[in-house]
């Protein structure tokens, strides 16, 4: 049986892929002329922003409070897995503000700052992506075998409130449909259009 709290953890997880590969290639591609210098940093505090905003506040939520807990219960062989990923959200938020600072200190204080920025951007995006190779590999598939249909009701009650706009473009309108534009119109792909 297909459960909705599945497509969106997958689908939530391929759109921070994208955005976290656009945003490390942006980096990479370093500041561009002065002309376009403005938006640049805009696009990349926006793209902090969504990371924060989203996948750390809400889909981490969502994972820590409803999936770990059913999926711990009836497999406490992953326990261990289970205890290191609840860290690893823990952690999120406290990182996304350092990426922020130093994405700051690069803009406002020149050249010399954008090596640890660069350095932290590649450490947490390679931590990110393991960080959701195991949730997909180990905790999903367990999920998937191990959970009742009533826990799967309660799964896809709560993975369905606060829908991603970048998984749902229908959420982008509102009070996120600048920033869900600013990030597609700037941003190259997978996750914009620059460059498309």
């Amino acid at each position: 049986m297909s459960h909705s709290s599945l497509r969106i953890i997958r689908d939530e997880h391929s759109a921070l892929s994208a955005m976290l590969r656009s945003f490390s290639m942006m980096v990479r591609e370093g500041e561009p002329v002065a002309s376009e210098r403005d938006n640049y940093f805009a696009v990349l505090r926006s793209m902090l922003f969504y990371i924060d905003e989203f996948p750390e506040k809400l889909h981490h939520a969502k994972e820590t409070q409803f999936l770990f807990p059913s999926v711990a219960r009836a497999r406490p062989d992953l326990t261990q897995a289970i205890e290191r990923l609840d860290r690893d959200h823990h952690q999120g938020e406290s990182s996304v503000r350092e990426l922020m600072h130093l994405l700051i200190a690069w803009e406002c204080m020149g050249e010399s700052r954008r090596a640890a920025f660069q350095q932290e951007v590649e450490r947490y995006v390679r931590f990110y992506l393991e960080h959701m190779q195991t949730e997909e590999t180990q905790i999903i598939p367990a999920a998937h075998e191990a959970l009742t249909e009533v826990e799967w009701k309660a799964l896809d009650a709560h993975f369905e409130l606060h829908l991603d706009p970048f998984v749902s473009p229908d959420h982008a309108n509102g009070p996120y449909r600048d920033l869900f534009e600013r990030i597609t119109q700037n941003a190259p792909a997978p996750i914009g259009l620059r460059g498309s």
